[in-house]
């Protein structure tokens, strides 16, 4: 099975389609499939469903979704650090799933292995709740979060081997495992692309079985934000 393509709009080919559901990596602009975010945009699908921590920023990452209004529904965990995400959904051009962060992994990991639901306590009592089936577990009250099963999952990944298995650099691991989990169809861009046993495998974070389409390329990593200390004098 051939899995390297040679740039990000050959490894969407034949993949997108308007009102699908796309389950996207990364945190804030950490780990983002920036690549393959791109050729989304330049797809001009829409009405796209997406599954993400959050939406980036407004001139970044899945903000130029917002921009181009391909987006019709987010489900996060976060939406700060996007004007164009609050204006959309505060005019009610954009609808909101809102999840807890730990819920939204767990949402994600859950579709990939297979699993429709599960219970947490996590949002017991709050406007998470709201609609959802409650149980009692040894007392205590649990409610239901069903798994994402996605059209297709967008990740970034450091390096992969031909065969897709691959290693994520520190916190960019962050959503990326689960959001290519939960795929029936994962297209992952990395920054090297080594062949079989060039990678340690017991340092594997993904293997390869999740993976279908791999690209690399060159990418910006912009820092979301940037503090410093003030420079002392001599």
């Amino acid at each position: 099975m051939k899995k390297v393509y040679n740039s990000a709009s050959e490894a969407l080919d034949g993949l997108l389609h308007d009102g699908m559901l796309i389950a996207a990596g990364g945190f804030g602009l950490c780990g983002i499939p920036e690549l393959l975010i791109d050729a989304i945009v330049d797809s001009d699908v829409k009405d796209l469903t997406v599954a993400s921590n959050n939406a980036g920023v407004d001139d970044f990452g899945l903000g130029k979704l917002l921009t181009t209004r391909q987006v019709k529904k987010m489900m996060s965990s976060y939406v700060g650090e996007n004007a164009e995400f609050m204006r959309q959904y505060l005019s009610g051009e954009l609808e909101l799933e809102f999840n807890p962060q730990g819920t939204l992994a767990e949402r994600m990991r859950a579709g990939g292995s297979g699993i429709a639901g599960f219970y947490t306590k996590t949002g017991v009592g709050t406007q998470i709740a709201d609609g959802k089936e409650v149980k009692i577990f040894d007392g205590e009250e649990y409610i239901l979060e069903r798994g994402i099963f996605a059209d297709l999952a967008i990740v970034k990944a450091w390096k992969a081997d031909t065969t897709g298995n691959c290693i994520f650099r520190k916190t960019a691991r962050n959503f990326n495992p689960p959001a290519a989990m939960c795929g029936k169809v994962c297209v992952m861009e990395v920054e090297e692309i080594v062949e079989p046993g060039e990678l340690d495998a017991n340092a594997i974070h993904l293997p390869g079985i999740y993976v279908h389409r791999l690209i690399q390329g060159e990418h910006e990593k912009r820092i979301e934000q940037r503090t410093t200390r003030p420079r002392k004098a001599a």
